[in-house]
């Protein structure tokens, strides 16, 4: 499992080969293992082979064909759904319908989708994360008939790939890691943590097409831009209220 993790790639083209049921099973039972807050496990996994709704999750996901090529497309969900049933069938009254609890549930369905990516990769599967999960919430709900209470996360793609890319860059440890305290940044650190990465021909390359003078800029301006941010923030916030989340009053 250690290999795995330091040679984990996003695999973006995948062959047609089914996953065999028992693979899905055990990478799906790896899954359930994950840590979980109180151990409530408030997540659900959708699991979707048929080639009509990945047709519309590929739609949803800004078309992005490996939707439609992989075999297995996972949405992780936060959820509150079954949980809330559980407490009102046995005398319990629930109090789950806060930003809190949809926090908690969010956080239980990223942990359940790494354990996943980790097990798939382990048996020689290729993954991919989708960040268009947050911004289409609306419509994937529709896609997928999920009720109040549930939220859709992140998405996995899984299947055999049909590339070998190499590995993807990482910034250098003392970026992410802080001992005892919060380190605060110098100049003189941010130029030296993002030094490498600015200067691979991969980023020569980027600054060409996107007509940038520096990395940051084709994030700002390009990838990730405030207009985008808004709308998509506004946008999931609705998404909250309406599924049941945005009750913070006592």
């Amino acid at each position: 499992m250690i290999d795995t993790i330091f040679s984990h790639k996003s695999i973006r083209k995948y062959k047609n080969t089914p996953v065999p049921e028992n693979v899905l099973n055990e990478i799906l039972l790896a899954g359930t293992r994950a840590s979980t807050t109180g151990n409530m496990q408030v997540y659900s996994i959708v699991v979707t082979r048929n080639d009509e709704i990945k047709e519309q999750l590929w739609s949803a996901h800004f078309k992005q064909n490996m939707v439609k090529e992989a075999p297995l497309v996972l949405t992780f969900c936060a959820d509150f759904n079954r949980f809330n049933k559980w407490c009102e069938q046995r005398k319990a009254i629930p109090g789950y319908d806060n930003f809190l609890s949809f926090t908690t549930a969010a956080i239980d369905a990223l942990l359940a989708s790494q354990n996943v990516a980790l097990e798939a990769e382990a048996h020689g599967l290729g993954i991919c994360y989708l960040g268009t999960t947050t911004y289409m919430a609306e419509k994937i709900i529709d896609i997928l008939v999920l009720p109040e209470g549930v939220v859709p996360i992140t998405t996995l793609v899984v299947g055999y790939p049909d590339e070998a890319p190499g590995l993807t860059d990482r910034l250098p440890l003392d970026a992410v890691v802080h001992y005892e305290k919060y380190k605060h940044y110098s100049k003189t650190d941010i130029d030296a943590l993002y030094r490498e990465k600015e200067d691979m021909e991969l980023t020569k390359k980027l600054l060409e097409e996107n007509q940038k003078e520096t990395l940051a800029q084709v994030f700002t301006d390009n990838r990730y831009t405030k207009k985008d941010n808004v709308v998509f923030s506004n946008a999931f916030l609705k998404v909250l209220e309406k599924q049941g989340f945005m009750n913070n009053e006592m």
